[in-house]
C-alpha cells in the first residue's frame, strides 16, 4: 500500500472490532498513518460473538433500511473486487409468521422492504416447504429476501488486520480524550498516552465515556446456539430462517422487552446451525441461561422438528451496544474538533460495518459521500440547556486533511 506524497495525519482509531477496523483500512489507504487501541484484543466483542448475517430483511424501516441496503451492495462490491473475496456469500433470507399477529408484522414489513425499493418474494406455505425440507406446519405465511448475505465479522477484521500495516495496541483502554483549546490531540489510556491529529471513536460499550454526549449507550445481551454439522462444510438450508417475533423486536423495543426471545435459525457454511437469540435489554454479562437456551431450542424444533437431531456442542453470549433511540451514532463530534464517533450498531454492526468504516473515514478526510447519515448524527444526543455537557461548536467538522496543514 502506497503512502500518499503529501505527510497524512496521525489518526487515533479506539476499538477494534469491524467498523474500527474498517475505517482504519480505508484511513491507511489514503495514506494516513494509524493507531489502533482496543480495550482487549481485536474482535473480542461484539464483533467476535455476531451471527454474520448481512441482510436487508432484518433491519428497522427508514434509515436504517436504506443504510442496509447500500451496505450490502458495498459487500457485494468488495468481494467482486478481490478485497473480501471467499469472505461474503450471497443467500436468501426467509421470514416466517407462525399466527395472525405474526402474519400482519410480517405483512407490513414486506410492504416496507418494497417501498425501499428490496426485492421481496412471497411464497406460499408449500414453496416454503420444497425450499426448506423438514420445516413444519405452523407456519402461516413467508417472504424471501433473495439479495441477502453473510460474513464473518472476526474473518473480516482478520483479513483487514492482515492486507494493512495500521498499528495495532491491544490491551490499551482507553481512558479519555485529551483536547487541548477545543481540538483532539490524542488519547490517553491504561498503557500511556497517544497522540494524534483526529480520532475515530468506534469502542462499543465503552463509547460514551469518551464523548461526554450522556447516557446515549445500553447494553443489550443475545444468547447464541451452536449444533454440531448437519452436512461438512455446507449450508444445511438455503438461507436463514428469520421469525417475525424478530422482526417485530427490531420495529419495536417494547416487542422485545415483552419478550426477549426472537427466534432465527441459521444455516452456517460449516454445516451447523447458530441458533438465536435473545435480546435482553440493559444486561451486559456474558453468560448463558438454561431458561432462554431451552426455549429458544423448543422454539427451533417446533418450527424445523429437524432440528430434534442434531446435538448442541456450545452456547454463548454477546453484549450488542445499542443507542437510547434505535440508531446508531455516525458522525463528527458536537463540540470536540477532529473527534469522529460511530458506535452503537447493535446487531447490525456486521452488515453496516465496511460501508459505515468507509464513510467514515470519507468524511474525516474531507470528501464528499453519497450516503445520508444526518439522523445518525452526535448532535442529536448534545445536553439541552443547563447542563455542564458539550454544546456544538462550528469547528467541530474540521477534517484530519486540515489538521495538517503546513505541518
Amino acid at each position: 500500500m502506497k503512502r500518499s506524497e503529501k505527510r497524512g495525519a496521525n489518526v487515533i482509531v479506539i476499538g477494534a472490532g469491524i467498523v474500527g477496523m474498517a475505517a482504519a483500512y480505508f484511513l491507511r489507504s489514503a495514506g494516513h498513518s494509524v493507531t489502533v487501541l482496543d480495550a482487549d484484543t481485536p474482535m473480542a466483542g461484539a464483533t467476535g460473538a455476531s451471527d454474520g448475517a448481512v441482510s436487508v430483511a432484518s433491519k428497522k424501516p427508514g434509515v436504517m433500511m436504506v443504510l442496509a441496503k447500500a451496505a450490502r451492495d458495498f459487500y457485494v462490491q468488495l468481494e467482486a473486487d478481490g478485497l473480501l473475496r471467499d469472505l461474503f456469500h450471497r443467500r436468501p433470507t426467509f421470514m416466517f409468521a407462525r399466527n395472525e399477529l405474526e402474519a400482519n408484522v410480517l405483512a407490513a414489513h414486506g410492504a416496507d422492504l418494497a417501498k425501499a425499493d428490496v426485492q421481496v418474494d412471497e411464497l406460499t406455505v408449500s414453496e416454503f416447504a420444497r425450499r426448506i425440507p423438514g420445516v413444519s406446519r405452523n407456519v402461516v405465511s413467508v417472504l424471501a429476501v433473495p439479495g441477502d448475505g453473510h460474513a464473518l465479522g472476526y474473518q473480516i477484521v482478520a483479513h483487514l488486520l492482515k492486507l494493512s500495516d495500521v498499528t495495532v495496541v491491544r490491551h490499551a483502554r482507553a481512558k479519555r480524550v485529551r483536547v487541548e483549546n477545543g481540538k483532539a490531540v490524542g488519547v490517553e489510556t491504561d498503557s500511556g498516552f497517544f497522540c494524534g491529529d483526529a480520532v475515530l471513536v468506534a469502542a462499543g460499550l465503552g463509547s460514551a465515556d469518551l464523548v461526554g454526549l450522556g447516557n446515549f449507550i445500553c447494553p443489550r445481551k443475545g444468547q447464541i446456539i451452536i449444533t454440531d454439522r448437519e452436512k461438512d462444510n455446507e449450508p444445511a438450508l438455503e438461507g436463514p430462517l428469520m421469525s417475525a417475533a424478530y422482526l417485530a423486536a427490531k420495529r419495536n423495543f417494547e416487542a422485545s422487552r415483552k419478550n426477549p426471545i426472537s427466534l432465527v435459525i441459521d444455516p452456517l457454511r460449516t454445516g451447523q446451525f447458530l441458533i438465536g437469540g435473545t435480546r435482553e435489554e440493559g444486561v451486559d454479562s456474558r453468560t448463558t441461561t438454561a431458561h432462554y437456551v431451552s426455549e429458544i431450542l423448543r422454539q427451533a424444533m417446533d418450527i424445523y422438528p429437524a432440528m430434534g437431531r442434531r446435538r448442541v456442542i456450545r452456547t454463548f453470549s454477546g453484549v450488542r451496544t445499542a443507542t437510547v433511540d434505535g440508531l446508531p451514532v455516525v458522525g463528527f463530534h458536537p463540540a470536540i474538533t477532529n473527534v469522529f464517533v460511530a458506535t452503537g450498531f447493535e446487531g447490525d454492526g456486521i452488515c453496516l460495518g465496511p460501508l459505515i468504516g468507509k464513510t467514515s473515514a470519507s468524511l474525516m478526510t474531507g470528501k464528499q459521500v453519497d450516503l445520508d447519515i444526518a439522523s445518525l448524527s452526535p448532535s442529536r444526543f448534545v445536553s439541552r440547556e443547563g447542563t455542564d455537557e458539550p454544546q456544538p461548536t462550528a469547528a467541530a467538522d474540521e477534517t484530519i486533511n486540515a489538521a495538517t496543514t503546513g505541518a
